[in-house]
């Protein structure tokens, strides 16, 4: 005699909730439990907490043949979140639980020897295909904060597999929690001040323009200018997440290794990596896809300081998401693709020591030096930085003098208000604008065009500057709240172009 018993769960491919079906078949014979359908080790494995769990929480592990197959067989299947799973379809199958209403529940959790149960990542994913499937999914009780953070699921969270086993029972039914809404975005309660930054009047704005369109920006000065200060301030300034974009962040973070933190929900993640980060610890990879810095700074900032000291190699890797905002990982038999909508923001010194053009004459490189420093940066992914913007090393009396008043409330006022402009007119910030809507939003007169072109030919700015430029021009002319791109915004975003292929000068070559 045999029986066959049917358990959904899915597993994580990329951000993505797969579905897989457990099959569960038992059938007379010697002992024996086999798992077919890619297992990996971890999934192999839990045939022998399975079977721990089973017995000590006081249920029969049957001594049939048990064939245990997750389909798609092509599918390969790795952790232990299949645990649950396969515990709840060995009961079914050996009758120990009615399999009456199991096409209606999603299982997803690993058990522990006593048969407890232990988070696992991805919850968020599971949610939300749980809810697009319209099923009940059921997770570990840690789990429930994570897959509250998704509305209209009815999410039954538990602490055991015999609690789970009562309400199947109708012992001790559970009641499913269901979020009838997103949680609101709360803004964090403390950030790094603007005014905490003494005078830098230059590449304050430039933050500014950075913030209100979302442009990447490239700032370059000696050591100790303010640099790292200013990138800190960024993501106080930045309009806050629409629930989309918490959500979005929220499910990267929910994959990671560190997995998600409901503290953290609603803000956006600002992404420091060492310059000795390797290119898969910054867009992601492995044998199983995980995600890279790029998209851990997806909706937020991704702040690379002392950029030539990163590995040639490694930056080249940014070149295509900062471009199409996002990242697909090539495997030999599956790709998993990641969002990467990221706002760079980098810092650097003028040359190796750091002090060219300052005002002390200490710098002591030769042109040569400076040149190959500089080159570690290529010419494609300079041209994909919109915003270029000098930090000069001030005097301390000037420091002291030009105090700044402005805090973050006053300065985020403005962006807030150019973002708006920015998400009437496309629903997107300008840096995504396509090059027909910069053709529609973007138009200049004769005099303009003219100066526009003197400048490409002048700087030896690609096509993609021509455009970069308008979509600069046409979030200072937001924030300026002119419908039109005037001259000085034409000539404002023109001058952060102008470091990009600037002349360089060695100082003290004495």
């Amino acid at each position: 005699m045999s029986t066959l018993a049917v358990v959904h769960s899915r597993a994580q491919v990329g951000i993505n909730a797969v579905p897989v079906t457990i099959e569960v078949h038992l059938t007379n014979g010697l002992p024996a439990l086999s798992i077919v359908g890619l297992p990996e080790t971890a999934v192999k494995e839990s045939k022998d907490r399975v079977r721990s769990a089973l017995l000590n929480s006081q249920f029969e592990f049957p001594l049939q043949r048990i064939t245990i197959n997750l389909a798609p067989a092509d599918l390969p299947k790795e952790g232990g979140r299949f645990d649950l799973a396969i515990a709840i379809g060995i009961l079914a199958a050996s009758r120990q639980i009615p399999a009456d209403e199991l096409d209606q529940y999603e299982f997803i959790g690993e058990l522990a020897l006593s048969g407890d149960l232990r988070t696992v990542r991805g919850i968020l994913p599971v949610a939300l295909a749980a809810r697009k499937a319209s099923r009940h999914v059921v997770v570990p009780h840690e789990c429930l904060t994570e897959a509250s953070m998704v509305s209209n699921v009815s999410i039954i969270a538990v602490k055991s597999l015999s609690q789970i086993c009562d309400h199947f029972h109708s012992i001790t039914p559970i009641t499913p929690h269901c979020s009838l809404q997103t949680p609101t975005v709360v803004l964090p309660p403390f950030s790094p001040d603007l005014s905490d930054v003494h005078g830098q009047h230059h590449a304050k704005r430039a933050l500014e323009v950075a913030a209100a369109g979302g442009h990447n920006l490239l700032m370059m000065g000696p050591p100790g200018t303010g640099k790292t200060m200013l990138a800190s301030r960024l993501p106080g300034i930045l309009p806050a997440m629409t629930e989309k974009e918490a959500l979005e962040t929220a499910t990267i973070t929910s994959i990671a290794n560190d997995g998600f933190n409901p503290n953290t929900w609603g803000i956006r993640p600002f992404r420091t990596p060492h310059h000795t980060a390797s290119g898969v610890a910054l867009v992601g990879g492995g044998s199983q896809p995980r995600p890279g810095e790029v998209s851990l700074a997806h909706n937020g900032v991704l702040f690379l300081d002392e950029l030539p000291e990163f590995d040639k190699r490694v930056l080249e890797v940014l070149r295509e998401p900062l471009e199409s905002g996002n990242i697909t990982i090539s495997r030999a038999a599956r790709q998993a693709e990641f969002p990467a909508n990221f706002q760079l923001i980098a810092a650097m010194n003028p040359c190796p020591c750091g002090h060219l053009g300052d005002s002390y004459n200490r710098c002591s490189c030769s042109h040569e030096q400076v040149r190959r420093y500089r080159a570690r940066i290529s010419g494609p992914l300079l041209d994909r930085i919109d915003l270029h913007v000098e930090v000069p090393n001030l005097p301390r009396a000037q420091l002291q003098k030009e105090i700044s008043e402005e805090t973050n409330i006053e300065a985020s006022a403005r962006i807030v208000a150019a973002r708006n402009i920015q998400l009437q007119r496309f629903n997107h910030a300008n840096s995504n604008l396509t090059n027909r809507e910069v053709d529609q939003v973007c138009g200049l007169s004769t005099n303009d065009e003219k100066l526009l072109d003197r400048a490409i030919e002048q700087l030896g700015l690609s096509a993609r500057a021509w455009y970069r430029i308008l979509k600069v021009s046409r979030t200072i002319a937001d924030l300026a709240g002119s419908e039109n791109i005037q001259t000085p915004h034409l000539t404002e975003a023109i001058t952060y172009r102008r470091l990009e292929r600037k002349s360089i000068r060695t100082y003290n070559s004495t």
